[in-house]
């Protein structure tokens, strides 16, 4: 990764801003162009999480002329950024790279691999476990008095959406393992305030969630208090290997009293 010197006139700022948004952007369009003509494929790979939940013999229906090749160019689009995943934050860990000090540097590599991992698990989860839950239960919502018609573009909107927010709502354990680890916010705050965070990742998966399906929150809810936890024990185990137990209880005053005592030795 190319790492730009950590002080620039505003306007090469902006070229080099300039410069990673060109890389993301035609990396995404040059995907998505080859990737086009296997969307069939893939949009029948979306489907199948879904199909037992849909009443028998339902197919996608295209309700417009120009329907199925926008169905099929958000698609592709779709695949293109999962498939740039990798270079989109690398590009955006390498534009602000220089802003971090020496010994900073050293998370950059972890922090990436470790956010590209979690967005992967997220969408994984969110295709094996939420996908038939969440339109199972939405469907069962109408099937009592109404025929359902499977809008193509409709379903596949709420699909991609789940998938996109399920990859976000996983990188809270980076969130959660940075805040404690630098003391953003200390270990012991985290730790005691257990009932405030769960409520906060309540609110959080009725926000993300697309859908207005109680089924989808709560696994969300429940993927994201276990997400919670582990960040917190990783968070705690680092913690203590490098300062010792006792920095589990300190303060950010306290911490920060700490550090200048380590830059004075």
């Amino acid at each position: 990764m190319p790492i730009g010197p950590a002080r620039m006139p505003l306007m090469d700022h902006l070229g080099e801003l300039r410069r990673r948004l060109t890389i993301v952007v035609v990396s995404v369009l040059v995907t998505a162009v080859v990737v086009y003509a296997a969307t069939p494929t893939l949009i029948d790979m979306m489907m199948d999480p879904i199909r037992s939940s849909l009443p028998e013999g339902t197919t996608l229906t295209v309700l417009t002329v120009l329907g199925g090749f926008t169905i099929r160019f958000k698609v592709a689009m779709f695949f293109g950024v999962i498939v740039c995943t990798p270079i989109i934050v690398w590009e955006a860990m390498g534009f602000f790279l220089p802003a971090l000090k020496e010994n900073e540097r050293k998370w950059v590599v972890p922090t990436v691999g470790a956010m590209v991992v979690l967005f992967f698990l997220g969408m994984l989860f969110c295709y094996f476990v939420i996908q038939k839950a969440a339109i199972g239960w939405m469907v069962d919502q109408a099937i009592d008095f109404a025929g359902v018609i499977a809008d193509a573009e409709d379903y596949l909107n709420i699909m991609m959406l789940l998938e996109i927010g399920f990859g976000l709502a996983f990188q809270l354990p980076l969130v959660i393992f940075y805040l404690s680890v630098l003391h953003l916010v200390p270990y012991k705050t985290l730790r005691e305030q257990w009932r405030t965070v769960y409520v906060a990742l309540l609110v959080l998966s009725g926000v993300v969630t697309p859908d207005a399906s109680p089924v989808t929150m709560i696994l969300m809810f429940a993927a994201l208090v276990a997400l919670y936890e582990v960040a917190l024990a990783v968070a705690r185990y680092v913690l203590v290997a490098r300062d010792g137990k006792e920095s589990l209880k300190w303060t950010r005053e306290e911490y920060q009293d700490h550090k200048l005592e380590e830059e004075d030795d």
